[in-house]
């Protein structure tokens, strides 16, 4: 217990080996470790006896298990119900719920009753009671003192992180002269008058009770978890049913490309690849904005799927979820969603007359898919690399400005100042911006059509769509590639744990 800042959770996180103490060393007597942070570690979207199951296939845990758990903390009867529908409480322990699936023998929780009314948080509280009794072992942080009342021991943290002292909570009230826990916050921070805990700190020896724990048969061991090609198959399964469930961003996902199919039929006319009268200006928008619409769904898609979820991230990754079966898990099912994206996307604007009647469409849909895909992998990277949904979104603008005014369709490449060529490079849409004009032959369109503009246009694009298809596509799949393995690498960074 302690004020706020007094640093509680830092001091909880380098107990669990989730961040490295900043002085000395932390001796941990289990490897298996549950541990409950203040977000929420499980998907809201399914319901809570399905997510708990994906939670103890990838831990490798017999399926029993989570009936065993949810009778434990008498949820049976929400086991139904989708986990965001859940009241405070019923979350709180289902978060539990997953962590004790693994049976652990040491279990840290992150302010557990945070959030809770008083009778939802005793009864939690009296659940946690219950599984130290059983053997395990249970530290938490709390700023409700009637917590700290149920527990064995308490750690008295002042600010700027000293112990001001260690003891059974009896022994804490005397300690600082107080009848209830709640007082010593006023002494801790001196708004009380008095400055007791600033001028005699705990100084003392912590005792440590050496008499064992009560034996528990199984030993509190993990079953055998998955290696990374199966957690990537388990990870890919739960992804398509979360998405399949989450109504809201399903429609977003859904109705991003249908708002830009219907502004796209607002703005261009029909006809503009006519060859008999072409129409070069019109087919040079047209040509960058399919490209363009294949980045915008692929960053789209993948801008919120990581920082959404990072307290479940984290928490997998903690209990060792491979990063690469992560990332890829989410490139597996969003990728098939882009593809048919892409398809339709040709299909309507070819049917309705705003591209050409010939041309290489095979290529032309390898192309946006690739485009989609390197999008994809970019929004992945923000995803991972931001901390909350909110900078995410600030973000879109931030990629999407660039990738207009630098692809060589506003301001063909060759005309550009010497930078504005050198930032080109970066671009992902602009080679699927040429690797379209050369698929749908605007070249020889232009050159061979009535419109007076069609030569002057075609003279300031120079060889921009004279390169082989190919070379944009490996250049496209280059992009992909490293914006999938970035990704990987900071997902890494990020959730590695300290020991």
């Amino acid at each position: 217990i302690g004020g706020s800042g007094a640093g509680k959770t830092t001091l909880l996180d380098a107990m669990g080996g989730l961040r490295p103490p900043a002085d000395g060393a932390v001796s941990l007597v289990s490897r298996n470790i549950g541990y409950v942070p203040q977000d929420d570690i499980i998907h809201l979207a399914l319901p809570l006896a399905r997510t708990l199951r994906y939670a103890a296939a990838l831990r490798g845990v017999p399926g029993t298990a989570v009936d065993e758990v949810l009778t434990t903390l008498e949820l049976t009867g929400r086991s139904p119900v989708a986990v965001g529908d859940l009241s405070g409480g019923e979350r709180k322990r289902a978060s539990i719920a997953s962590e004790l699936l693994a049976d652990p023998t040491l279990f840290f929780l992150d302010e557990p009753t945070s959030g809770l009314d008083p009778a939802r948080g005793a009864e939690l509280v009296r659940t946690l009671r219950a599984l130290a009794d059983a053997g395990t072992t249970v530290v938490l942080t709390t700023h409700n003192p009637s917590d700290a009342d149920r527990c064995d021991k308490v750690a008295v943290l002042a600010p700027g992180g000293r112990l001001a002292f260690f003891g059974t909570p009896a022994e804490v009230r005397d300690h600082f002269g107080t009848a209830v826990l709640d007082d010593i916050y006023g002494l801790l921070d001196g708004s009380s008058g008095s400055s007791h805990p600033t001028t005699n700190p705990f100084s003392g020896t912590i005792p440590i009770d050496s008499s064992p724990p009560p034996t528990r048969p199984d030993g509190g061991m993990e079953g055998r978890k998955r290696g990374p090609f199966g957690q990537w198959m388990l990870l890919t399964r739960r992804n398509a049913d979360i998405l399949t469930r989450a109504k809201l961003t399903l429609a977003i996902l859904v109705g991003a490309p249908v708002m830009v199919l219907l502004m796209f039929l607002v703005l261009f006319r029909p006809g503009a690849f006519d060859a008999a009268d072409p129409s070069p200006e019109a087919t040079v928008m047209i040509l960058f904005w399919v490209a363009f619409g294949g980045f915008f769904f692929g960053l789209t898609y993948g801008l919120l799927q990581i920082c959404g979820e990072f307290g479940v991230l984290r928490r997998e990754r903690f209990a060792g979820v491979d990063a690469t079966a992560y990332v890829l898990a989410k490139v597996a099912v969003l990728l098939p969603l882009l593809a048919l994206v892409d398809l339709l996307f040709i299909v309507v604007l070819r049917v309705l007359g705003r591209l050409p009647a010939s041309g290489d469409y095979g290529a032309v849909f390898v192309t946006l898919l690739l485009s989609s895909a390197a999008a994809l992998g970019m929004g992945l990277l923000i995803s991972a690399a931001v901390s909350e949904p909110s900078q995410a979104t600030i973000a879109l603008p931030m990629v999407c400005f660039p990738q207009v005014l630098f692809v060589g369709a506003i301001l063909p490449v060759p005309v550009m100042a010497l930078v504005g060529r050198w930032i080109s490079y970066a671009m992902t849409n602009r080679w699927a911006f040429e690797a379209l004009g050369h698929s749908l032959g605007v070249a020889g369109l232009w050159a061979t059509g009535r419109s007076p503009l069609g030569p002057p246009l075609l003279a300031s694009y120079g060889t921009t769509f004279s390169r082989p298809v190919a070379v944009d596509w490996l250049i496209l799949g280059g992009f992909t590639v490293a914006f999938i393995g970035a990704t990987i690498a900071v997902v890494v960074r990020k959730t590695r744990p300290a020991a």
